[in-house]
């Protein structure tokens, strides 16, 4: 399996958003944090890093960078368990600037977290 992060994958419907936020239930890993939804179309997943913490641009598209790659190399956990019909939101909650060693351990443990609400044994 190769390990992308295609159009196809990535969330950009401002409808499917606004629904996600009103109606999604949510997952913590700090600083990490997931908001989802399940949905009838394949799985969709976006990043967000507040302007509030970070404010200069070039500090907020490094954190999504960071977060899209470790997405990126981790997804297998959701699919190789069949989690496929599902919109997620992941989004950087912390004001500290991170290093990929820890985004790449939180997003482990969020998305481990997520199938284990998710798949009922």
């Amino acid at each position: 399996m190769r390990l992308t992060f295609n159009k196809k994958e990535k969330l950009k419907s401002q409808k499917a958003i606004e629904q996600l936020f009103a109606e999604g239930k949510s997952v913590s890993a700090y600083p990490l944090r997931m908001v989802y939804i399940k949905n009838n179309d394949t799985l969709k997943v976006g990043v967000s890093v507040s302007k509030r913490h970070f404010k200069k641009a070039v500090d907020r598209i490094r954190v999504k960078r960071l977060l899209r790659e470790a997405y990126r190399l981790n997804k297998t956990m959701l699919i190789d368990n069949n989690i496929d019909h599902y919109t997620l939101m992941i989004l950087y909650i912390s004001k500290d600037m991170p290093d990929f060693q820890l985004v790449d351990a939180k997003m482990k443990t969020l998305l481990s977290k997520f199938k284990d609400q998710v798949v009922k044994p």
